[in-house]
């Protein structure tokens, strides 16, 4: 039996009820008020009439607050408040972006959906936006092992490509916790002044860092228990030398396997990727890979984490688009 043979994914009644189930786990909140308690739930309330749906479509999830009587339903407050799609697509966009290792297109969603393809881009941002996450704690603390690398992607917005070099490419800058999780940014330029503020904020003063030999973290060692180094200018990956403070091997190789699967996923699957949505597409590879298969999360629980990074955010069109160009991913 297929998983997508669940109900929420075909029912609106029922996906509404697995989402209230995530996102208010303790019962009803008022999105309005903040009153946590009884509701009245309003059964059999249509929308207006449209052409599509001369008599309206069912409103599911409905509900009086019992406090300040105003109504409201689970997406109130989410990134899903407003959208016209229904939930049970929701809930099978994010079981597609969350269970495709390299993620899943616009026109392939909305191919799959039978949605616009405007539909279907902005339906992946905010889902994308909801697997953001923000305020996390320092990578590496009881001594854990934390690679840092930066890599380049695709060219800056009016960049001129020079003779040599990447100064024309997009530097992405990414830590992995040998442990599981990775966090990555978008920065400016290739330098101690943009990177090294980022890797502080980030790393844990009880971490092992492990780098290339790459100048820009010359003064690492400085915000780490220790800053242990592979040359690869001279054809070494994995370094010869044993260091009693990690228990592995030194090397960034797990950093440059998650730079694998970033980069097959944007040039196989989305192809093209604007400067200013960037960081939203390292977020989605930065939460699939931060809860792998390898770590014990397979794609429904993958899902239902997604799901509940959805509270306390919105993101609409005008915020993700200038409206006037859709990107062709």
């Amino acid at each position: 039996m297929s998983i997508l043979n669940a109900a929420h994914f075909h029912d609106e009644a029922a996906a509404i009820t697995k989402l209230e189930s995530i996102v208010w786990p303790e019962g009803p909140v008022c999105p309005h008020c903040g009153h946590h308690g009884e509701t009245y739930v309003i059964k059999g309330a249509r929308s207006k009439p449209s052409k599509k749906h001369p008599e309206g479509v069912e409103r599911h999830g409905l509900r009086t607050c019992k406090e300040c009587r105003k109504q409201f339903t689970v997406k109130v407050g989410t990134v899903f408040e407003s959208s016209h799609i229904p939930v049970h697509k929701w809930w099978q966009a994010v079981h597609l972006l969350c269970s495709s290792k390299k993620g899943i297109s616009a026109h392939q969603l909305h191919r799959t959906l039978q949605i616009t393809y405007k539909s279907a881009w902005f339906m992946a941002h905010r889902i994308r936006e909801a697997m953001r996450e923000g305020g996390l704690a320092p990578m590496g603390g009881n001594g854990g092992v934390v690679e840092i690398d930066e890599t380049y992607h695709g060219p800056k917005e009016g960049a001129v490509k020079g003779r040599g070099g990447f100064g024309h490419k997009r530097v992405i800058l990414t830590l992995v916790n040998r442990q599981g999780s990775a966090r990555s940014f978008h920065v400016d330029k290739s330098n101690t002044a943009n990177v090294l503020p980022i890797v502080k904020e980030n790393l844990s003063n009880e971490a092992v860092a492990v780098t290339d030999e790459s100048r820009i973290y010359d003064r690492l060692g400085e915000h780490a228990a220790r800053h242990l180094t592979v040359n690869h200018a001279r054809g070494e990956y994995v370094s010869q030398d044993r260091d009693a403070w990690i228990a592995g091997d030194i090397h960034t190789n797990t950093v440059e396997g998650y730079f694998s699967i970033f980069k097959r996923g944007m040039r196989g699957v989305y192809q093209h990727c604007s400067e200013k949505h960037l960081h939203r597409y390292l977020a989605e590879f930065d939460f699939r890979y931060s809860a792998r298969s390898a770590l014990g999360v397979e794609d429904e629980a993958r899902a239902s984490k997604a799901i509940k990074g959805i509270k306390g955010k919105r993101l609409t069109y005008r915020q993700s688009s200038d409206q006037e160009q859709v990107e062709n991913n």
